[in-house]
């Protein structure tokens, strides 16, 4: 029985189908509107960084063919083919687009839905309608991502602007459509008469005239077939960098931009020599002093430094800060600014209370109480949490002095985090204290908080933390550890010695974790001490 999933849901694909040969069907229509429907095949950044898998109507297929465009059939607006065994390792998203072709807005369309269909089978179906949309022109309706196994999410987020603005996002740009070759009377080629008709790619209805095989693999049966007619589309669309790179040195291959870098930036500055204090940053909004005699950087040789450099101005100076909207639920501003959409979803979320910093749309904020027994434990056991609900339809910004804010997906699997240490949560995500039992503890216990479920929790810690994997020698001070797998097992390690209060010059490491479990198992430790 297929599943429905609601915006924001998401699930790996071998939960949903044994298959990896799958047939997505989009059905999308509007009075007097037309749409473009395209895949875009991204790379780690979310870039599109190979033009080859932009499916859409003058690009049918990958070059492996792990990505087809197959059209209108089984009473889907358009279908494609995803084979994710054939996928390439450099992509790892496939997000499918509906996007307008003319006038209109997305709120006019109709009931509509994206769907996935395996062995003839509909295993899943995301549904939507125009209410959920306003006045943008284009929607992500859905994606299949890799986090170390395929996962399909359905997505419902509205994008303004059309197909060009959506594949600038990608990181992509619309050419310039070439003038048209002066047509040339040839003899005509060899072709069939116009009655008959190719069998269809898979799963299409057989014609009536005469008995089709089976198909490869299945997809949906229509009532009836309906003839397919070509979309019209008036200029060609490619793919191509946002923003043009620097010249590389002669000799010398052209740099990728680093993870988290946008295409057309140039490096960071390199390190200074050991020993040596980096140069101070100019104030905000002024450039960096200029070596007598020196050009300033990014302006052509001979022209006058009172010139202003192209693209400068305000804009320019705030491009790099703008938000990042990526069609996520969760999405990372910097190291320090997290954004939710409560819009995906459907869901509240649980924020600690002044964590608010800003935030769009109709939201409200309540009070989100424990209750007299949550009250007495998180009391006696120091992991009590204020907490707000944030609900509606809009972003809300969470931050708090500063920290560095790390969003971890759960997918029914667990991790343990100490409450000063969550900054905001999923309300579908259940949570409780957990008792670790040892000696020579004040108190004889430690307690943490551990999150089980499907949603995400948004961790903070001082610094950039370290990732260990668990081993029998895995120890880690317990002011320190930020997190770890529910399933590893932890053990009291107590450094506690008499001599501590006879004999001067204690190290001062009194308690310590050990950590064990089977492997895949991890511990979160920060660069600072509680």
């Amino acid at each position: 029985m297929a599943r429905e999933f609601q915006r924001g849901h998401k699930a790996k694909v071998s939960d949903l189908t044994s298959g990896t040969d799958l047939y997505v069907g989009v059905q999308i229509a509007g009075p007097g509107l037309t749409f473009d429907i395209s895949c875009f095949g991204l790379d780690a950044d979310e870039q599109l960084s190979d033009d080859r898998y932009f499916i859409f109507f003058n690009q049918p297929k990958s070059p492996e063919e792990s990505i087809q465009l197959l059209g209108a059939q089984a009473g889907d607006t358009e279908s494609f083919r995803v084979t994710l065994d054939r996928i390439p390792a450099n992509i790892h998203k496939l997000s499918f687009t509906a996007t307008l072709d003319g006038a209109g807005q997305m709120s006019q369309v109709g009931p509509g839905y994206i769907r996935i269909v395996a062995g003839g089978e509909e295993v899943v179906k995301y549904a939507f309608t125009g209410s959920e949309f306003t006045t943008e022109r284009a929607v992500m309706l859905g994606d299949f991502y890799l986090k170390d196994v395929w996962r399909f999410a359905a997505v419902g987020q509205g994008f303004d602007g059309g197909l060009d603005a959506l594949l600038k996002n990608f990181g992509g740009e619309v050419a310039e459509e070439a003038p048209a070759a002066p047509s040339q009377d040839a003899p005509p080629a060899f072709a069939p008469p116009s009655q008959a008709s190719a069998p269809p790619a898979f799963g299409a209805p057989a014609a009536p005239q005469a008995p089709q095989p089976a198909p490869a693999f299945g997809a949906p049966s229509a009532p009836a077939p309906a003839p397919q007619q070509p979309p019209v589309h008036a200029a060609p669309t490619i793919a191509a960098p946002m923003a043009p790179q620097a010249p590389a040195p002669y000799g010398q291959p052209p740099q990728q931009p680093q993870f988290g870098q946008i295409p057309g930036q140039g490096a960071p500055p390199a390190a200074p020599p050991y020993g040596q204090q980096p140069p101070a940053a100019p104030p905000y909004g002024q450039q960096p002093p200029v070596p007598f005699g020196q050009q300033p950087p990014g302006l052509p040789h001979g022209v006058p430094q009172g010139v202003p450099a192209a693209g400068a101005g305000l804009q320019a100076a705030l491009q790099p800060y703008k938000e990042a909207a990526t069609g996520q639920r969760w999405t990372s501003q910097n190291q320090q600014l997290m954004r939710v959409d409560l819009t995906m979803g459907g869901m509240p979320v649980l924020a600690r209370q002044g964590s608010m910093v800003m935030y769009q749309g109709k939201v409200d904020f309540g009070y989100k109480g424990a209750g007299f027994a949550g009250r007495m434990v998180g009391n006696a056991t120091g992991q009590e949490m204020q907490l707000m609900r944030c609900t509606g339809r809009g972003q809300v910004f969470l931050a708090e002095e500063g920290a560095h804010l790390h969003p971890i997906e759960l997918q029914g699997d667990g991790i343990c985090v100490s409450a000063e240490n969550v900054l905001a949560f999923d309300e579908s995500l259940l949570y409780e204290v957990r008792r670790i039992e040892g000696h020579g503890i004040p108190g004889g216990a430690l307690f943490t908080m551990q999150f089980q479920g499907t949603g995400t929790v948004v961790v903070k810690t001082h610094g950039v933390p370290v990732v260990l994997p668990v081993t029998p020698t895995t120890f880690a001070d317990c002011n320190a550890v930020v997190a770890w797998s529910s399933a590893s097992q932890v053990i009291v390690s107590s450094q506690v010695r008499l001599r501590r209060n006879a004999y001067p010059g204690h190290s001062g490491e009194t308690v310590n974790l050990q950590f064990r479990g089977a492997p895949g198992n991890f511990v979160v430790v920060q660069p600072y001490e509680v």
